[in-house]
């Protein structure tokens, strides 16, 4: 299975930590957050790993090269920022027609990735929902007992973390476009799956939670 991070975003809300320096790139420990995610994906059997790159795209392609930890590392270089679905569809070409994993490069987990690795074609999509953080206490999707997403509560946020295939972009026109939309309407005809993880997850969107998440892995 090939794995996509997502890391094009400028990483506004970060400022004044982002204004010379890709969110992804941030330092966590010895290493960065998108370095711990190629690792993880390394040890969990991924092949290897598209990154999307826009906002300082040549800082990430300068620090990581062509491979890290023994993956093969490839870029799809979005001139003009194309957001989460339309990101994943102009890589599409480099994923290839199988199932392939989806990580957003910003967020920081000890998910084990290889139980999405293990996942075959017809479990996908499939979407790791967490626990809803204190900025989005509403969240996004409830799960059924049949593992498939509802709007019906409890609801849970959507990790940044899926299995996807190419089937799910397929009538997507390329440009600009959220997974929101996309999730709204494989919800609504019942063909989006999901889990529930009850593990550590930040989604490190601004400096307060990047400095606590900092001090909580001291």
């Amino acid at each position: 299975m090939k794995a996509m991070i997502l890391a094009a975003g400028r990483g506004e809300r970060m400022l004044p930590l982002t204004r010379n320096l890709p969110k992804p790139l941030l330092p966590i420990g010895n290493t960065t957050l998108i370095q711990r995610h190629i690792l993880r994906l390394s040890e969990a059997g991924i092949q290897s790993v598209v990154i999307n790159v826009h906002f300082l795209a040549e800082q990430i392609q300068a620090q990581l090269g062509s491979e890290q930890f023994g993956l093969p590392l490839e870029y799809s270089v979005e001139p003009e920022l194309l957001e989460t679905a339309g990101g994943i569809h102009a890589a599409l070409p480099l994923l290839g027609d199988e199932p392939f994993l989806v990580v957003n490069g910003d967020i920081f987990t000890d998910f084990d990735f290889t139980t999405l690795v293990r996942r075959q074609k017809s479990d996908s999509p499939h979407l790791v929902m967490v626990e809803n953080p204190s900025h989005h206490p509403e969240g996004d999707y409830g799960v059924d007992a049949n593992g498939q997403l509802t709007l019906v509560s409890p609801k849970y946020t959507y990790s940044g973390i899926a299995v996807y295939d190419e089937s799910f972009f397929k009538a997507m026109v390329p440009g600009k476009l959220m997974l929101r939309s996309l999730f709204d309407q494989a919800v609504a005809s019942g063909q989006l799956g999901g889990e529930v993880f009850h593990g550590h997850w930040t989604d490190v969107g601004t400096p307060d939670r990047y400095q606590a998440l900092i001090a909580h892995l001291e």
